[in-house]
């Protein structure tokens, strides 16, 4: 998390997300000449001001208006899609200021396991193979912050960030990835909280799907992805 990645690569590499965006419309003209209508969804890494996500959907958008002047290859769907660009909520101050970022955003996705290691200010790979036993058995932490979320602390930047980014734009799409998204306690966490969807690896799909019903029985919006 710390260091010089996601949009900050971007920043310093110019041309790389435009590579990046001219590979996934060709892989989408692709699908849609098949007959298939793809869904294509732009998510900037790592975002932690309104000014580094304007810039980096400014790119985009770019490649998207040259790529949508040209025509649409023959056979199958003859339309491109709409392409909605948005960007992960990673970052203690992200989660802070997203109602700036939801300026400039078509929807946020809750990075947890990154927003967790930068809130703790815990390294994941060493803490959980090391220091993660012993605070557990000691009763430091009731429970492992990266299998379930941390209620009071990243489930309360979660929340702001829900809050604040839907203040801002009230339809916004929010979601979650990692795999608090398998988590049932953390499922209820960000159905609470208003997210739309989780997502999480194939293995834990099962208990979520589960999860997430239990949680929607009173009239929830939250969804598996």
């Amino acid at each position: 998390m710390i260091g010089t990645r996601g949009v900050r690569l971007a920043v310093i590499k110019p041309g790389l997300y435009a590579m990046q965006v001219r590979a996934l419309m060709e892989a989408a003209d692709e699908v849609a000449a098949k007959g298939y209508e793809p869904i294509v969804e732009i998510m900037i890494p790592l975002t932690v001001t309104r000014e580094e996500l304007a810039l980096a959907r400014g790119w985009v958008e770019e490649v998207l208006s040259d790529i949508n002047s040209r025509p649409a290859p023959k056979g199958g769907k003859s339309k491109r899609p709409k392409v909605t660009i948005g960007t992960m909520i990673e970052t203690p101050r992200a989660a802070l200021r997203a109602d700036e970022l939801a300026e400039v955003a078509d929807f946020f996705s809750f990075g947890t396991n990154d927003l967790t290691q930068m809130t703790f200010g815990f390294s994941r790979d060493d803490v959980e193979s090391r220091m993660m036993p012993a605070y557990l058995e000691a009763g430091l932490l009731k429970r492992n912050p990266f299998e379930t979320i941390d209620q009071t602390g990243v489930g309360e930047l979660v929340r702001i960030a829900a809050q604040r980014g839907r203040k801002t734009k009230k339809s916004m799409k929010l979601g979650v990835c990692g795999e608090h998204g398998g988590d049932p306690e953390s499922i209820g966490l960000f159905y609470d909280a208003g997210l739309n969807y989780v997502s999480c690896s194939p293995y834990r799909v099962p208990i979520a799907r589960l999860s997430a019903a239990q949680a929607v029985i009173g009239g929830s919006k939250s969804e598996t992805k």
